[in-house]
């Protein structure tokens, strides 16, 4: 594999993490930076600095710990939708080190921001029938899978991008599918009345 295609993947993959939870894929990448594990593109050098990883230290824990509290975690998940696709987006252009800029950003903002996007959209749907079926009692349920979700696929992207990405492509194979089911009962449902 390509360093590019192992840039573009390891991009996604991170992305895909920033899906679960925003702040915690990009400790982990601070973290890997910080201590010479990872490199970054040049102007995405901050991320590596002590600044930014207390900063980011410190969101990780308030965004971690807020997705624990009902009514807070479903308010949350309007917010961060945006936040994901913007980190996914940052994160994927941040280790894309050689790549052209029309590549670079051009993966970064469709597969990144994209993938970041699709998992937090369908990670919030599920959060949201959580809140209907169980009145937001099972939603800390959720919360401890992304959590997990978020931590692993860290951690995965910076150990075995390519496993990384399958788990990714799964996941989101596996979200679509149970969406599929959702939305087919909900409309044989509707046809009845």
């Amino acid at each position: 594999m390509s360093d590019l295609t192992l840039s573009v993947v390891l991009g996604v993959a991170l992305a895909s993490a920033t899906g679960f939870r925003v702040f915690l894929p990009m400790l982990v990448v601070s973290g890997a930076t910080y201590t010479g594990r990872l490199h970054l593109d040049e102007s995405f050098a901050w991320l590596g600095s002590l600044p930014a990883l207390v900063m980011l230290s410190a969101a990780a824990i308030a965004e971690v710990l807020a997705y624990y509290i009902p009514v807070v975690d479903n308010l949350l998940d309007t917010l961060a939708t945006p936040a994901a696709f913007v980190a996914g987006t940052i994160l994927s252009a941040a280790v894309m080190i050689d790549a052209p800029p029309m590549v670079k950003w051009t993966a970064a903002v469709v597969a990144g921001g994209g993938v970041a996007g699709l998992t937090k959209g369908m990670t919030a749907i599920l959060r949201g029938h959580s809140t209907v079926l169980t009145g937001g009692l099972g939603n800390f349920i959720i919360a401890t899978a992304e959590l997990g979700g978020a931590a692993l696929l860290s951690f995965l992207a910076l150990a075995a991008p390519t496993v990384a990405i399958a788990l990714v492509a799964l996941f989101l194979f596996a979200a679509v599918r149970l969406l599929r089911r959702r939305f087919r009962g909900a409309k044989s449902s509707d046809g009845r009345m």
